[in-house]
């Protein structure tokens, strides 16, 4: 779960007359590091190997 602090701290970040999107979507971004970080955290990870294995299929 994000913290209202890490949330402000980004929103900071942004210029002083912004768009909702803009907002949302450092928002979303933030979700999407805590989530990772927390996948990893659990061991919830791919090798290096197995990244290119699957990109491999994608990248044709």
């Amino acid at each position: 779960m994000l913290t209202k602090k890490q949330v402000l701290k980004s929103l900071q970040t942004l210029p002083s007359q912004f768009e909702a999107e803009q907002a949302i979507e450092q928002i979303v971004l933030l979700e999407k590091i805590r989530i990772g970080i927390e996948q990893s955290e659990q061991g919830k990870v791919q090798s290096k190997d197995q990244a290119k294995k699957r990109l491999k299929k994608w990248l044709k």
